[in-house]
Parts: C-alpha cells; sequence; structure tokens
C-alpha cells in the first residue's frame, strides 16, 4: 500500500533502532519534556515523584549486558515476583494534570533511596529549561532519609514526603489535640458531589522534626513536620479494626466451645491455638485469656479483648505526618491541600519477551 518493502519492518531494524537512540535517551526526552512545557504552559512548580519495577522473564546473564545501561537484575519488585529478574523506572509527574514530564530507567538491583538525588539534579535541570523557578518535589517516604534531605537542602530544592512510619511513635499521635487542629481549605475531588457533613476532612498540626545523620560527625538537619488528620482515615482504620475483632471473636468463641474436645484436650493445645489466631488476626495486642481446669483436668477457656488498649489504638486513628522544607510563610498548616496526599504511584508492570 506504501510502496514501503515488507523486509526494512522486523525485529533486527526496531532492535538496532533502539540501540542508536539509547546513548541519548535522556537528553532527547529531557528536550521534549521541556519544550512540551514551553509550548502548552505546563506548570512544573510540583513535581510528583516515584518509581516502580518492571519484571522479565529470562535469564539475562550479567556478563552479557552492556555496563553503560541499565542492567537487568534481581531486586525488590514491586508486584512480589522475586523470582523474575526487573528493571526499574523512576516516573516525574507534573501537579496540573499528571503529565508525565521525567522518566529515568535504572538498574535491577538499585536501591530506591540513593536514586532520588540524582533525579532531583534532572529535574531541576528540566525546571530551569521550563523557565520555572519555584519548585517542590514531592515522593513517597523514600525521599526523607538523611543523606536524601541533607542533598535537598544544599540544593536548594523544596520537598514534601510522608515521614517514615518508624519515625513517628503512636504516643506521638495519640498526645495531639485535634480540637486545636487548623482545618484544610481542600474538598477531594471524589467528594465534590456530597453533602459536607459526607465529606473527608483534614485538620493539621505542626512542629519541628530532626533527623540525625549516622556519623556523630554529620550536623542535625531540622524539617518542617506537619501532623495531618483525615477523617476517611479514621474511617476507615475503625472500619478494618472492627473486621479484625469480629472475625477474632468469632474463631476464639469456636476455641472456647472446643476446649476440652477431641482436639483440644489440654492446656497447651488451646494456648498454641490462641497464638495462632492472635497473629492471624493481629489481636496479640489486646487479646486477653486465662485457661482453666477443673477437677477432672478438662480445659476451659475465658478470653476478652483489653479495652484500654483498643481505646489507645483509636486515639491514633486517622493520623500521620508529613516533613517539608517548604517555609511557614509559604505554605501555613491551612494551606496544606492536596498536599495532604503528596505520592502518585507509578503503575507495576509485568514484561514478557517477545
Amino acid at each position: 500500500m506504501f510502496g514501503i518493502e515488507p523486509g526494512l519492518f522486523n525485529d533486527d531494524r526496531l532492535a538496532r533502532a533502539l540501540d542508536a537512540i539509547a546513548p541519548h535517551l535522556e537528553h532527547g526526552a529531557g528536550t521534549v519534556g521541556a519544550r512540551a512545557i514551553a509550548e502548552f504552559g505546563i506548570d512544573v512548580s510540583r513535581l510528583h515523584w516515584d518509581m516502580t519495577s518492571m519484571s522479565v522473564h529470562g535469564a539475562y546473564p550479567a556478563e552479557g549486558q552492556d555496563e553503560d545501561v541499565p542492567v537487568i537484575g534481581y531486586g525488590h519488585p514491586k508486584d512480589q515476583c522475586v523470582d523474575l529478574k526487573q528493571v526499574q523506572a523512576g516516573l516525574a509527574v507534573c501537579a496540573d494534570g499528571g503529565i508525565p514530564v521525567h522518566v529515568r530507567i535504572f538498574d535491577g538491583s538499585a536501591a530506591e533511596v540513593s536514586q532520588v538525588v540524582g533525579a532531583m539534579k534532572e529535574m531541576k535541570d528540566l525546571r530551569t529549561m521550563a523557565g520555572t523557578r519555584d519548585f517542590l518535589m514531592v515522593a513517597d517516604s523514600k525521599l526523607v532519609p538523611y543523606s536524601n534531605v541533607a542533598a535537598l537542602l544544599t540544593a536548594g530544592v523544596q520537598f514534601t514526603a510522608p515521614a517514615p512510619a518508624a519515625q513517628v511513635k503512636d504516643e506521638v499521635y495519640a498526645a495531639l489535640d485535634l480540637t486545636r487542629a487548623t482545618t484544610v481549605d481542600w474538598v477531594p475531588g471524589r467528594d465534590a458531589g456530597k453533602a459536607a457533613a459526607q465529606r473527608e476532612s483534614y485538620r493539621v498540626l505542626e512542629d519541628i522534626h530532626p533527623l540525625k545523620g549516622a556519623r556523630k560527625s554529620d550536623p542535625e538537619l531540622t524539617v518542617r513536620r506537619i501532623l495531618v488528620h483525615s477523617t476517611a482515615n479514621a474511617a476507615g482504620q475503625q472500619a478494618a479494626r472492627d473486621k479484625r475483632l469480629t472475625k477474632a471473636a468469632d474463631d476464639l468463641g469456636k476455641l472456647a466451645g472446643a476446649a476440652g474436645g477431641r482436639h483440644y484436650k489440654s492446656a497447651e493445645k488451646i494456648v498454641a491455638r490462641l497464638g495462632v489466631i492472635a497473629a492471624k488476626r493481629r489481636v496479640a495486642s489486646c487479646l486477653r485469656f486465662h485457661v482453666t481446669e477443673d477437677e477432672h483436668g478438662v480445659p476451659a477457656l475465658g478470653w476478652h479483648f483489653d479495652e484500654d488498649v483498643l481505646n489507645a489504638e483509636a486515639a491514633v486513628d486517622g493520623w500521620y505526618a508529613l516533613l517539608t522544607s517548604l517555609p511557614a510563610e509559604e505554605a501555613d498548616p491551612g494551606q496544606w491541600g492536596s498536599a495532604a496526599r503528596p505520592t502518585t504511584r507509578a503503575p507495576h508492570r509485568r514484561a514478557h519477551p517477545p
């Protein structure tokens, strides 16, 4: 139809074309991104960054791969396919329409936390080419280890990311006074058509979060910590807990009824089964029980859930923390709109070779 020889369209031609493009890929993609930003007026003052993994089938021996390009290898796959090798991709999308403006490919074994600084520098270059002065990098909790925060602060890059759960203890959230929190003036798009009482709402408090390096000589860094309470998160966590407790109570009721029977003739067997139930239903922290024996040595089980423990868990429902370098004069607590949910997750892909 087009007068083109069919032999020109084949796997070999396509592969050789990709080989020719590969050395110039990042420059070409960056140039296209900058041109698109300029042509269409895309706002790149806030970029959301995340990485994902792409699993592949095949041996892909390391000695047969070009070390000048990302190497396929074993890592920590997002799709949990630990038996497959992978490559990884980092994607930055703008808050203005969620348009992908920067992508980078990484080795399959590359640690996600160590790739942030390089990506940050490249996105700064993209922002410079686009003529944008202000820049906010938004990512997940892998953005904010000490080394990354130090590099971001040194480079003058403003950032926002959730604090790793291990860095903020439940005792911190339990001590917060929700009545003193500032209401965020923002309504999620999914709730726009709902009555006010049915909408998810956010309230925030803030304090200072110190970060310490691994070495004694590392200076202590401080960033703002925005403590966020979400009514939808709180409701979801309460519902999940109720579901766990209901299932655990059902299991425990059956066990109590079977105590002393054919399968649970001894206290040891009852206690062993209790351990399985507590672990499976995740109620070990609140489960209280006692096993007794009558004059004939027949065991019986009594149990209950500790209300103090459950109340303590409920006290932290809905809370999470964001770390940011944004100064208060640029974003006070009441202005933390869509940043209350800061991350954009890239899709997971499982690739098959031709």
